[in-house]
């Protein structure tokens, strides 16, 4: 089965999930908030990091328990992201 590429909307929208992610975990280490996700160090690092731009439902759902962010409030922020004319994404 051939995955369809992502568009560059949603190439942004999942470098700002990641940049959410990495401000929640302040100074916690990646090692700690993965492991209480129950996911792989390097997982959380290919998000963080927008190389798994679109993550699996139940791993965001992992994390944001494990961050205590709300479900809600992460879907509405990575949702207000749009791109600007130089194709950098920013926050609506």
């Amino acid at each position: 089965m051939v995955r369809t590429p992502l568009t560059p909307l949603e190439r942004e929208r999942g470098r700002y999930l990641g940049l959410l992610l990495r401000q929640a975990r302040g100074e916690r280490s990646m090692a700690d908030v993965a492991a209480v996700a129950g996911i792989s160090a390097e997982t959380l690092r290919k998000i963080e990091t927008g190389r798994a731009p679109t993550p699996a439902f139940f791993t965001v759902a992992a994390l944001a328990g494990a961050l205590g962010l709300p479900m809600d409030e992460l879907a509405r922020r990575c949702a207000a992201v749009t791109l600007t004319s130089e194709g950098e994404g920013a926050a609506a």
